[in-house]
């Protein structure tokens, strides 16, 4: 089967997907491991029959609904190659909002004079926010500055991932650690920077949003859950967030900032949990689109 072909057979059988050209050229890229040049420039390329065999396997995941990304194991975030599997949600491109502000809240305290930073990413996954965080840092700064990160999230599958990609993204894994912790149960220090993509979505919103066989991970979604992972009385996805926002402030060092991405319709509601933990300064971020989404809080 030729690229034409196969480009031919998976319109076919990818026309209820919104993104059908795009996922078939995603496809062909990463099976065959060539550039999107090569296959607009080669429509009569002969598919080799292990790489047709991969290719026409993915079209099928992908008419259930799985994502693109989850067939490849791989995410473009931040300018980097993530690998992800269905145990971490898939890097969203608002999620960058709160990267690029981290990065210039660092940047500006190692200006200023801070010499040793520490870092918190919880609720890390893929540990996308982290990793893009120190990847950024490490090659502005080079010598000038020591970073030290904790990746921390609740899922062990999660910290492995996280750690897949630390080894595979960053140069060094020096002060670099990862602790399994159901917020902060297992975390004993205080940092600097406290950065997370907390579930934030009331429960049943993320139930609905899962119907559509894209298979991400319910425990990343769902912000409806008690400390003891139980479904809570409120319905609005902050009951993590009420709990995760007090406790980073109690393991921010002095002038520590939180940075936490939430839901455009819940994020005027979590400014009030920051303010009524003692936060000070507060902002708050619009994503690309123009809506509500990371929340900045400083400990004084």
């Amino acid at each position: 089967m030729t690229v034409k072909e196969f480009k031919t057979l998976g319109a076919k059988h990818l026309k209820e997907s919104p993104s059908a050209m795009l996922d078939i050229q995603v496809f062909l890229s990463h099976f065959l491991k060539k550039d999107r040049t090569f296959i607009l420039m080669n429509q009569d390329f002969e598919i080799p029959g292990e790489a047709l065999e991969k290719l026409l396997n993915a079209v099928k995941k992908r008419k259930t609904g799985l994502p693109v990304s989850y067939i490849t194991n791989s995410k473009e975030f931040f300018g980097y190659d993530f690998f992800v599997t269905e145990d971490v949600l898939i890097p969203k491109p608002d999620t960058e909002i709160l990267v690029m502000r981290a990065i210039d809240l660092i940047k500006s305290a190692v200006n200023s004079g801070e010499k040793k930073i520490e870092i918190l990413d919880i609720c890390s996954g893929s540990g996308c926010i982290g990793i893009s965080v120190l990847k950024t840092l490490q090659n502005e700064f080079k010598n000038q500055a020591e970073f030290t990160i904790y990746f921390s999230d609740i899922s062990e599958k999660a910290i492995e991932i996280s750690k897949t990609n630390a080894k595979r993204l960053l140069d060094s894994e020096q002060n670099i650690f990862f602790i399994k912790s159901n917020l902060f149960q297992n975390i004993s220090k205080e940092f600097n920077f406290i950065l997370t993509n907390p579930p934030y979505i009331p429960k049943k919103m993320a139930l609905d949003l899962l119907k559509d066989g894209r298979n991400e991970p319910l425990i990343a979604l769902n912000g409806d859950v008690t400390l003891s992972g139980n479904d809570s009385d409120s319905s609005d996805g902050l009951e993590i967030i009420r709990n995760l926002v007090p406790e980073a402030k109690n393991h921010l060092k002095q002038n520590g900032c939180l940075l936490i991405e939430t839901g455009e319709y819940n994020s005027l509601e979590t400014q009030k949990i920051l303010k009524n933990s003692g936060f000070c300064d507060l902002k708050i971020h619009k994503d690309f689109e123009g809506q509500n989404r990371v929340n900045e809080g400083i400990k004084k």
